[in-house]
């Protein structure tokens, strides 16, 4: 039976884990970087109100 490489599967949780935190950190860029747009209430620069 071979031998368990636990560097390996801890390299490979450490880059899990990696990944997550930066997809969690895009979604958060994104909606703050969305929001401001999805506000209709405030007027867009350049756009004209009647």
């Amino acid at each position: 039976m071979a031998k368990p490489n636990f560097q390996f599967q801890k390299r490979q949780k450490e880059l899990e884990r990696k990944k997550k935190t930066e997809e969690k950190l895009q979604r958060k860029r994104e909606k703050s970087l969305g929001q401001p747009e999805e506000n209709p209430e405030q007027p867009v620069e350049g756009e004209e109100t009647e």
